[in-house]
């Protein structure tokens, strides 16, 4: 079959690769859209994602697709359904797995990270992580069924109450979904702050009530207008200065959310006392523990806009092109087709 291959530090090459058979308790699917994650990026600039990479690999962790052959134990799903996958596959014997914190497995297989992905004509993983999705959800729109599950355990640990103020820092795709998803969880003042227009008037209509550019506006000046105290700060940049702006911009008991994934070796100053002054939660959110069936029905239900967050569709022939070419970065949500 063919697949993009991580070969190692920005290396990635669209090769032939022999394709095996599912085992008892596994299923092959037939790759139709796999979406590119800033993890993904992480991995080709060779600073790995939320687990260790050792090439040669095949990434790809954001994918939907039909089933095309099942192994003889497989019984929830047969050839032909329409399914996307859960790529954090956990063990459910070990001390994490016992004690409700499974995303913490400690023989944790990621598809696309620890183990092949979907950057590729077919990507076989085990039964128990494979959801089927109805024909009211298109392949792109099942797709990105993985970056919302993680969203919405990010969303779970931000503490919103309806009527709260959040700040979303980045409006890249995570973004706007967080966004969404703030707006839904009842947030009454929603505020964005991105540099680019297109992506501040994209917010705009998906619920956003107010919107700063970060480089041109001041901030601070801006929140201290607009509400009385910015309850919850959600940054989805992973960068260590807007890291360190989620932390100044919180208001007093606010939850800070550093959901944006930052380079291992990136820090920056925090001052305590800030934090005690203001009383500040701050936390973050690791992968999608328990949430991948919530987000299949949330997609579902068309709760939330992912469509509209997909600015780019390539072919898996001129994969090598999104992470080289920095065009890519400034737009939204590259999804990579696979097969018709």
């Amino acid at each position: 079959m063919k697949a993009a291959v991580y070969q190692g530090k920005q290396d990635l090459r669209v090769q032939d690769v022999p394709l095996r058979e599912p085992k008892d308790d596994e299923v092959l699917i037939q790759v139709k859209f796999c979406g590119v994650c800033g993890t993904d990026i992480h991995i080709f600039h060779g600073d790995g994602g939320a687990f260790e990479v050792n090439p040669p690999l095949i990434p790809g962790h954001e994918f939907s697709g039909v089933v095309k052959k099942t192994g003889a134990d497989v019984t929830s799903v047969k050839v032909g359904d329409r399914v996307t996958g859960d790529p954090n596959d956990t063990c459910g014997k070990c001390y994490y797995c016992k004690n409700g914190k499974a995303h913490f497995c400690t023989n944790m297989i990621g598809v696309g990270t620890t183990a092949d992905g979907a950057f590729a004509e077919y990507v076989i993983t085990h039964e128990k992580q494979v959801y089927p999705f109805s024909d009211s959800l298109s392949f792109m729109e099942a797709a990105m069924a993985e970056p919302v599950s993680c969203c919405l355990n990010g969303i779970d640990l931000c503490n919103i109450k309806v009527g709260s103020s959040v700040l979303v820092i980045g409006g890249g795709p995570i973004g706007m979904i967080m966004l969404q998803l703030a707006k839904h969880a009842g947030a009454a003042k929603l505020i964005l702050s991105e540099p680019v227009e297109e992506k501040r008037i994209q917010a705009l209509k998906l619920g956003a009530t107010k919107v700063i550019n970060p480089l041109e506006e001041d901030v601070q000046s801006i929140l201290d207008d607009y509400c009385e105290n910015v309850d919850v700060v959600i940054e989805c940049v992973g960068n260590i200065h807007t890291q360190e702006d989620a932390v100044n911009f919180a208001g007093n008991t606010a939850t800070v959310m550093f959901f944006g994934l930052a380079s291992p070796e990136d820090s920056f100053p925090l001052r305590p006392d800030l934090v005690f002054k203001k009383e500040l939660t701050i936390t973050s959110s690791f992968i999608n523990p328990y949430t991948f069936k919530r987000a299949v029905t949330v997609l579902e239900s068309h709760t939330i806009d992912v469509k509209s967050l997909i600015t780019n569709i390539v072919p898996l022939d001129a994969i090598a092109d999104v992470f080289t070419k920095p065009e890519y970065r400034r737009t939204g949500k590259v999804m990579i087709k696979v097969s018709d």
